[in-house]
């Protein structure tokens, strides 16, 4: 009798804990999704942003159409991007060439006395910041939920259970990992 009791005990726990640990994974995958939604909510917001950008850079960089149409063509890829992953990888190109944008307006420096530019060129870098800080927190729960997945015991549950890897938003370019560089 106390055999059978003390393998009910020791089936409950068991139970309690692939339960507990589930819960958690589940938990943490809504809170990874959560994560990249708010991120692509600034994408988005850059996305409609860049259109009214570059016209602006048109009217006074006529010959400058190639670095331009570039970044409306990889602005497009990044909206078309259906997966994490593939909005990941679509974003970093977007970013390159936006680059390639600011560089182009500091070679006109009547259009950086335009007030309709100012104005576009403060908003563009305020949902940098955006995006960078959803970076940061998507970049933290997904830590979080990789971290849960890969650990014993959580990773025979999550193996069970069918949970996998979510992808890290990472500085892909070399370019991006250099410093600044400022002279005068």
């Amino acid at each position: 009798m106390v055999a059978v009791i003390v393998l009910i005990v020791i089936f409950v726990l068991v139970a309690l804990w692939v339960i507990r640990t589930y819960n958690k994974l589940v938990t943490l995958r809504n809170k990874t999704e959560e994560a990249f939604s708010v991120l692509d909510v600034s994408l988005k917001k850059r996305y409609d942003l860049l259109p009214n950008y570059v016209e602006t850079v048109k009217g006074y960089a006529k010959y400058e159409s190639e670095t331009l149409e570039k970044v409306i063509s990889t602005r497009n890829m990044a909206m078309a991007a259906s997966t994490p992953e593939e909005k990941i990888e679509k974003d970093h190109l977007l970013t390159e060439n936006i680059r390639s944008l600011f560089a182009l307006a500091e070679a006109y420096p009547d259009l950086k006395a335009n007030m309709n530019f100012m104005e576009l060129q403060n908003q563009l870098a305020g949902i940098e910041e955006e995006i960078a800080g959803s970076r940061r927190y998507y970049n933290g729960v997904v830590n979080k939920f990789n971290t849960t997945t890969e650990l014993f015991p959580g990773n025979i549950i999550a193996g069970k259970f069918g949970f996998k890897r979510k992808p890290l938003y990472e500085v892909e370019d070399e370019k991006e990992r250099e410093n600044v560089k400022v002279s005068f």
